[in-house]
């Protein structure tokens, strides 16, 4: 269930500015896509057909871009909106923490699902926000091309049928919690996930 505002495009065009580069990974063909992608981007169609698929040539056209260890990767599905400054509120975690992986959704779930009863989380800060210790996220997420190499075989691992199911994002990163592995997730969000009832908590984000 969409929330009224939301749209593809919309999606697209906030994460889209001159501080990142962008690579599309279309599975399917452009002519049938939700709209126009800018001119100068860059878009590589692929025949994927399953939400593990579609990831596992993700991670295979990360791995072939030819990174160095400290470049920070945003894998972003195309539902999440985000607000401006995304990307200096992610660099600040990083810069800031010995940390994994870093989510900019602040998952609500988190604070009503009967299963996080127990949780405890650290609560953590930056110049410009709060952070918060999290067991999962979704696969929308940003890590280090080096952390990504050390986690690479669990990565593959949950894009392979005998590991996949719903839910299996939330089950990849409880392996990766076990092997020692953080992840943190800024509070409030500075993405949301345009699903209801599953917004990022106090942010209107109807009028960004």
């Amino acid at each position: 269930v969409r929330p009224e505002w939301f749209s593809y495009e919309k999606c697209y065009r906030s994460v889209k500015n001159s501080k990142v580069d962008l690579t599309i990974l279309l599975d399917g063909s452009i002519s049938n896509h939700h709209f126009q992608f800018d001119p100068e981007d860059k878009i590589i169609e692929f025949q994927g057909g399953s939400d593990p698929a579609s990831f596992l040539f993700c991670l295979q056209t990360i791995e072939s871009a030819n990174l160095n260890d400290q470049d920070i990767v945003y894998i972003i599905e195309d539902d999440y909106f985000h607000k401006p400054g995304w990307e200096d509120i992610m660099k600040e975690a990083f810069d800031s923490f010995n940390v994994d992986y870093v989510t900019l959704y602040d998952h609500p779930d988190k604070y009503f699902l009967p299963m996080y009863d127990e949780l405890q989380s650290k609560v953590l800060h930056t110049a410009s926000t709060h952070w918060r210790t999290t067991p999962s996220t979704c696969n929308t997420y940003a890590g280090k091309w080096g952390t990504f190499k050390k986690h690479w075989d669990t990565h593959i691992k949950y894009c392979l049928p005998e590991s996949t199911h719903d839910g299996y994002d939330h089950t990849k990163f409880l392996d990766l919690w076990n092997q020692g592995s953080n992840l943190i997730s800024c509070i409030p969000g500075y993405s949301t996930h345009c699903e209801l009832p599953f917004l990022s908590p106090l942010i209107d984000w109807k009028s960004i």
